[in-house]
């Protein structure tokens, strides 16, 4: 790990028709999904607890107990990190080995689950509001301890919490669910997992908590994923009874303000996960998604551009996952450059319509292009990636004017080979 990195304290916009976007969207699921399996797999490694650093000592009815002190250490430039599901981080033989690759690398920066594609939150949360999602699966009990000794380490520490998949929560307020619309009952995607009605403003106020909850016990970062409408399953029998007919990019946004208002005033830096496709794309991919009306929320947006997941023939590449550097450095470059951009021609929140062309074009903030941290391809799907093709990766996202990186496998499975010392 590069201690000088430790300070503390995608010419011409893609047009993706209905075919390309649902040939691409099973291609992401296939990758969820395996996270899924991988994490039952190792459910149950594991068993003893780490010890804890202890940084004070309190008396609590006359007896001495070690207390935790949180502390939080500011956001690396550049940030190189890696993510660890909840299972991994459960297991602290397995932990120890992800942090060690950390250490010995140029890595300075780790996503946790804390809440998954389950719905069930992973640790034990301070807020006791949250205490009916705790979930019988992988649970990191020590999660406190956890960060704070990736803390001493001079590791930062993102929390990850998928959003609107939450097919633990459906069950329990079905009423907020998304619905079907033929006979009223929770819809479900083509895995058989429900989806909370993105409108549904009860639910916004239980993820602020969960987030402002993480960021309490010591993460220095929230980052949310699956902020999104479905994007597969029986589009034809689905009713939003909470979004109703309010345009899905404009309920999107209506949540990214919410958040933007709840939880950065704690203190926390949040991020969100985007489809790949929104750098290139302009419209909201039927999910609701679209990069300006991300970017004013949100301290980091990092589209997941994984090759494997862009469809065939996309910019001319007949299999876009045998140009790992190609796809990034393009894809990369056009979200940078919307990001830095001055006017858009998509219609956002605050956004003034400049002059009378058409396309209509608006004004929008101006935003470093750091702002957009990619999430990088480290797994096997649809071909073999090895440390040429993730450092191939890597070198694209510098070459795209931008500085850092998240690297995913949802196997936990990374490539250190691939990585400076």
């Amino acid at each position: 790990m590069n201690r000088k990195h430790k300070n503390f304290l995608m010419a011409g916009t893609f047009a993706v028709g209905s075919l390309s976007v649902f040939y691409f969207m099973p291609m992401l699921f296939a990758v969820d999904y395996t996270a899924g399996v991988e994490e039952k797999k190792n459910a149950q490694i594991g068993s003893e607890m780490s010890t804890p650093p202890v940084k004070r000592e309190v008396v609590d009815g006359g007896v001495v107990k070690p207390e935790i002190v949180v502390t939080h250490i500011a956001t690396p430039n550049p940030l190189k990190g890696v993510y660890m599901s909840a299972c991994y981080a459960s297991a602290p033989s397995l932990r120890a080995k992800l942090v060690k690759m950390i250490d010995d690398t140029e890595l300075n920066a780790i996503v946790i689950d804390v809440k998954d594609y389950t719905g069930t939150i992973a640790y034990n949360p301070t807020d006791p509001k949250l205490s009916e999602t705790q979930g019988t699966g992988c649970r990191v009990k020590d999660m406190q301890e956890f960060v704070a000794s990736l803390h001493e380490k001079g590791i930062y520490a993102i929390a990850r919490v998928t959003v609107f998949q939450d097919p633990y929560y459906t069950k329990a307020h079905p009423e907020l669910a998304v619905k079907r619309a033929s006979d009223g009952g929770v819809w479900k995607d083509r895995k058989g997992l429900a989806f909370i009605d993105v409108s549904a403003k009860p639910y916004w106020e239980y993820i602020a908590a969960l987030a402002q909850d993480a960021y309490s016990i010591g993460f220095d970062e929230v980052n949310f994923d699956y902020i999104r409408f479905p994007s597969d399953g029986n589009m034809k029998d689905i009713a939003f009874p909470w979004t109703k007919n309010t345009p899905k990019a404009v309920a999107l946004e209506n949540f990214y303000s919410y958040l933007s208002q709840t939880v950065r005033p704690s203190g926390a830096v949040i991020s969100v996960d985007l489809f790949g496709m929104t750098t290139t794309n302009t419209d909201d991919l039927n999910i609701g998604q679209v990069l300006e009306r991300a970017m004013p929320y949100f301290d980091y947006v990092m589209p997941m551009v994984y090759p494997s997941h862009y469809p065939p023939n996309f910019n001319g590449w007949k299999n876009p996952n045998d140009h790992a550097y190609a796809i990034i450095k393009f894809v990369m470059t056009r979200g940078a450059d919307r990001a830095a951009a001055d006017t858009t021609t998509v219609e956002h929140f605050g956004g003034l319509r400049v002059g009378t062309t058409t396309p209509a074009v608006y004004t929008k903030d101006v935003y470093s292009r750091d702002k957009m941290r990619p999430w990088l391809q480290d797994f096997d799907y649809g071909g073999n990636y090895g440390p040429v093709e993730v450092r191939a990766q890597i070198q694209a996202t510098y070459d795209s004017g931008l500085s850092s990186w998240i690297l995913w496998d949802p196997a936990n499975k990374y490539t250190p080979s691939a990585l400076k010392p």
